[in-house]
């Protein structure tokens, strides 16, 4: 997969691999959540199904009617500890992370991603509720379109590996020329990406890259600094893009550019974008405007 970390390396392609995030975790009162709500199955009366943080019960046949309207719906109290009962207040909590990713690696890990917000305290916590939800579905729409579900810590084509030192960094490749691979759930690369994070971040990760793939919420650190301050090839960062109401195709544009917009592969895009779908639903929010780029 082709991917661009810097606006001022926005020319230069380089190839990361396949490398995800839901309601926190469960209070000792709190009942577990019934599988998610989807508009487009069938309900008949005494069937559950989990929507935004709590259980609900049908009364009888029923099909995309939304949970809450209670002359469809008898709502059973909150599940999995309710919208945010995890101490960081994330939008996500972890029985819907674990839903989003239920075949992901074991380092991505719930703990590891709400330990790295507070190096960005604006993601999801910008704007009205709704743009919150909007925002995280996004975040984790992309990283599972890049990662595979979040099954990928490092680039899986070894071969690419020497190719990510730019020797006319004055500050070189200290690690070594095929130290700078891609890792994390953005697939970090290059050593001017790894110099410009661990900068942001007070990690020495240009000296020691490896921490992106030892360290869970280090990982999970560098894809927050990407969201949240890079432009890639696109004119905003993805954070500025859900914030202000430009969509979620301009995400798309910040990750990936003409790679897959403007007709570049619309199969690639479609698959973020559906995504991206499936997340608010999960997350009990609609997606808006401007889906594609």
């Amino acid at each position: 997969m082709i991917r661009r970390i810097t606006s001022f390396m926005a020319a230069v392609a380089t190839i990361g691999a396949l490398i995800v995030l839901g309601p926190g975790a469960a209070t000792a009162s709190a009942a577990e959540c019934a599988a998610p709500w989807s508009s487009s199955s069938v309900y008949t009366g005494g069937k559950q199904a989990s929507y935004n943080g709590r259980n609900w019960t049908a009364k009888w046949w029923t099909q995309n009617e939304t949970p809450g309207r209670s002359d469809v719906w008898a709502d059973q109290g909150a599940c999995g500890g309710g919208g945010n009962p995890d101490p960081s207040g994330f939008i996500v909590t972890e029985t819907q992370f674990n839903q989003m990713f239920p075949n992901r690696n074991s380092f991505y890990t719930y703990k590891g991603l709400t330990d790295a917000l507070g190096a960005y305290p604006g993601f999801t916590n910008t704007g009205s509720d709704t743009v919150k939800r909007q925002e995280a579905a996004a975040f984790l729409a992309n990283v599972s379109h890049e990662t595979g579900g979040l099954k990928y810590v490092v680039e899986q084509n070894q071969a690419n590996y020497p190719h990510y030192c730019d020797k006319t960094q004055p500050y070189g490749c200290p690690a070594g020329q095929a130290a700078y691979y891609g890792r994390g759930p953005i697939q970090l690369s290059w050593n001017f990406n790894y110099k410009a994070a661990g900068d942001a971040l007070g990690i020495d990760l240009l000296n020691n890259p490896y921490l992106v793939e030892q360290n869970p919420a280090i990982a999970w650190k560098t894809g927050l600094w990407y969201w949240n301050t890079q432009n890639g090839p696109g004119t905003m960062t993805p954070h500025n893009a859900m914030v202000n109401g430009a969509g979620f195709g301009e995400t798309i544009r910040s990750i990936n550019g003409a790679l897959e917009c403007n007709g570049g592969n619309p199969a690639q895009v479609q698959s973020r974008i559906d995504k991206y779908k499936a997340f608010t639903q999960l997350l009990g929010t609609t997606p808006g405007s401007n889906l594609s780029c």
